[in-house]
């Protein structure tokens, strides 16, 4: 197999002649895709409505068309779903990626067109093996396989009659891929698109330990329980005596900080390589393009138009927005995107910061709101919020305030999140008081729901009880007591919340 390597690299070799292409004329290559997309869209029915027909301006388009988020660009979405066409998108829209909820709704479903799966996620996934050729010139990596660990929901339906289809993007993908991704691609598609996690780790540790292993690509979460389970099948405690061609990780979704040693631990090799990619069910942004270097490279000739909202803009009801000759670097922003799967001005929820304008390099800071996604989880303090309220409505107990944070995998366990709650009526039953919580969260939130599953990814509530006035008291000793200060409700990072136990430790 390894003779294919130099006609691969070749391959790689000329899609780095385009990648460099929107690197050299990044303003000007951005142009383009926003005519492409209006040009496309102009005889939607939100196209007509906003008049994209006589829009020849970034500026005109900005005033006419309004920042939007899941709930305002919902009804136009259910429309499609409901198997009207031309409303977003001038193509069919047949699939839909279902990721995580709203404060409204459990699940979003993202409309995925044709062009979005071919011109922006395919395409993406081929660039970044083009960036890691472009790395390491004499690699074998598309000469074994790519092992892909995703899709949580299996395929299914909008409704009997339907022939429209939602899954979570992974399993869109998988469903629709060329054939030659599948060539190169393991497992098989019956294991990939399982639902059932527990059967599907087991089938999926048994049908890869044999084959030719290069690659891996997946979210920490479900890539450590895999490899934990082929340990238990082959005896072995490091993944290279599995694998010895394996050469690189490809993860993305969320922070790979927490899981790095532990990685380097499971898979002691020498070269092993880290590649880091920035994709949702919206679109795929942008990945590395330097291996070992902060920053990602932001796509710009994938079908998706950029706008960046400074966050004192956020919560406005007519943001500015900056287009890329115009941000600096350092700087948090809202990530805006008008994309080839019928998204316009839409509010992906992730805020990134440039490291780099030549080229434009970004990294993912944070999320427009409170959050944690350790794990894929995505829960937002709406979704806490309201689970606390169900818990205390339950159990007759009365929060005065809280917080959370995850419990990061490790040697000993599975991660979890902790949280510290403060009483001002306890519940009959901390017990019942934190089962109603963990139960109220996995009903309003289906990525929560999913890890959560048989504890495979994501053990239970880690609850400890704080004594009244034990967060007045912590602010007081920052002296943030009073004013708009306050104790964050969730953190994606431990910090605060080991900063508050050493606190309560002390005193």
């Amino acid at each position: 197999m390894k003779i294919l390597s130099p006609a691969l690299s070749q391959l790689a070799r000329i899609r780095m002649g385009r990648i460099e292409h929107f690197m050299q004329y990044p303003l000007q290559v951005q142009q383009q895709v926003f005519q492409n997309l209006l040009s496309a869209a102009q005889y939607t029915e939100f196209g007509k409505q906003y008049g994209f027909s006589n829009i020849f301006k970034i500026d005109e388009f900005k005033q006419r068309v309004p920042v939007h988020n899941y709930e305002s660009i919902k009804p136009y979405i259910q429309r499609t779903m409901e198997g009207e066409q031309n409303v977003l998108w001038n193509t069919p829209i047949k699939w839909f990626a279902k990721s995580s909820g709203t404060t409204a709704d459990k699940s979003k479903f993202i409309p995925v067109s044709v062009e979005s799966l071919d011109d922006n996620h395919y395409r993406a996934g081929r660039d970044v093996f083009s960036l890691y050729y472009n790395n390491f010139p004499d690699s074998d990596v598309l000469t074994g396989k790519s092992l892909v660990i995703g899709g949580s929901h299996q395929v299914n339906k909008l409704s009997p009659d339907s022939d429209s289809y939602y899954g979570d993007l992974s399993a869109v993908m998988l469903q629709n891929m060329p054939f030659y991704g599948n060539m190169i691609r393991t497992p098989d598609l019956s294991i990939a698109l399982m639902d059932e996690w527990e059967e599907k780790i087991e089938r999926m540790a048994n049908a890869v330990i044999h084959e030719n292993v290069t690659s891996i690509a997946g979210v920490p979460t479900w890539t450590i329980v895999l490899i934990k389970r082929i340990f238990e099948l082959t005896g072995t405690d490091n993944l290279a005596d599995v694998w010895p061609n394996l050469e690189v990780y490809m993860h993305g979704g969320v922070s790979f900080t927490p899981y790095r040693e532990q990685f380097r631990r499971l898979i002691r090799k020498p070269g092993m390589n880290y590649l880091e990619s920035y994709n949702a069910s919206e679109g795929f942004f942008a990945a590395q393009d330097v291996i070992g270097e902060e920053g990602l490279l932001l796509f710009l000739n994938h079908g998706i138009f950029y706008e960046f909202m400074p966050m004192e803009e956020y919560g406005k009801e007519s943001p500015r927005t900056l287009q890329l000759h115009e941000v600096e670097t350092g700087k948090n922003y809202a990530l805006i995107i008008s994309t080839n799967g019928g998204l316009w001005r839409y509010l992906v929820g992730d805020t990134v910061q440039f490291v780099s304008l030549a080229p434009y390099r970004i990294r993912v800071s944070g999320r427009t709101k409170s959050f944690i996604n350790a794990f894929g989880e995505e829960l937002i303090v709406d979704n806490t919020d309201k689970a606390i309220a169900k818990a205390c409505e339950v159990t007759g107990a009365v929060v005065n305030d809280y917080t959370a944070a995850p419990v990061y995998f490790s040697e000993q366990g599975n991660g979890g999140h902790e949280w510290l709650i403060e009483f001002e009526q306890a519940p009959a039953s901390l017990e019942q008081f934190t089962a109603t919580l963990d139960g109220t969260l996995k009903t309003i939130n289906s990525d929560y729901e999913a890890k959560r599953h048989k504890d495979i990814a994501l053990r239970g509530p880690l609850v400890h009880v704080m004594a009244p006035g034990t967060f007045t008291e912590w602010l007081k000793s920052k002296g943030k007591l009073g004013g708009q200060h306050k104790v964050p409700r969730l953190s994606n990072e431990r910090n605060v919340l080991e900063e508050i136990l050493r606190f309560v430790e002390k005193h």
